[in-house]
């Protein structure tokens, strides 16, 4: 899957490096790891906190788009405020900021696998709940707004392993477009992923830790959509594309028979 195999001992190599580089006494150099991995994990929740769909939709249209439908700042939520094009470059940009963090991650810490995975399960949270949306709820109490974490849980899985996007997009296209709920959708791809990661590991392709990637995030998925899943259990969850009309034809002629 094009990954790099890791090193158990990554965080030592890691430690020795700055030993060699820098100087440092192995007190010190694993105290700057720990300041590292928490500028990686800081930085990644920054940049997964942008609210891109907000940005756009606003300089489209005007509109806040916490006023709009489900009140999130994803792509699906932006191409109801402001047409199908602000989704798609709403979904990009949510995707490639998750993507970042992998990158970076690498960068500034290489080898430690863990951080590349926490780092875009980070941009996940930081999606969800950004920093940048923080308001009053009806409670008074303070919450973070943000998106569901579909397009950032791709990007996560892209920056992990490029391969995997191949597979995923068009496993989550069919979902999205076959059964015609978005919702169902976005909560496919961490599954997917899980099933990718899951396949890398047992052969050997990639470090067994993508697999938790996959679960994680998925958790964070449900627990973001939990709305929509009462939804879709009750039978009200609205569906997009041809199913829609399917399903609005169906109730059409229903009522016109009886």
């Amino acid at each position: 899957m094009g990954v790099t195999c890791i090193n158990k001992e990554s965080t030592d190599d890691n430690v020795n490096l700055l030993e060699s580089y820098w100087g440092h006494s192995r007190k010190e150099a694993n105290l700057m790891q720990i300041f590292w991995i928490l500028v990686v994990l800081v930085l990644s929740y920054l940049v997964g906190s942008i609210p891109f769909g907000l940005l756009i939709v606003k300089l489209r249209t005007g509109k806040d788009i916490r006023l709009v439908e489900s009140g999130r700042t994803g792509g699906t939520n932006a191409a109801r405020a402001a047409g199908l094009g602000a989704g798609i470059i709403t979904a990009v940009l949510d995707f490639l900021k998750a993507a970042l963090t992998v990158w970076i991650a690498r960068l500034l810490l290489p080898g430690n696998v863990w951080i590349q995975v926490l780092a875009p399960v980070a941009a996940v949270i930081g999606h969800n709940y950004s920093i940048f949306l923080i308001e009053r709820g009806n409670g008074r109490r303070l919450r973070l707004r943000g998106g569901a974490g579909g397009a950032p849980t791709v990007g996560g899985a892209f920056g992990l392993s490029w391969v995997s996007i191949l597979i995923i997009l068009p496993l989550a296209l069919a979902v999205l477009f076959g059964i015609g709920f978005a919702s169902l959708a976005t909560m496919s791809v961490a599954f997917f992923a899980t099933l990718i990661f899951t396949y890398g590991a047992l052969t050997g392709l990639s470090p067994w830790q993508y697999v938790l990637y996959g679960v994680i995030t998925e958790l964070i998925l449900i627990v973001a959509l939990r709305p929509n899943i009462r939804r879709l259990l009750n039978g009200t969850e609205r569906r997009i594309g041809w199913r829609a009309k399917h399903a609005k034809d169906h109730s059409s002629s229903s009522s016109s028979s009886s």
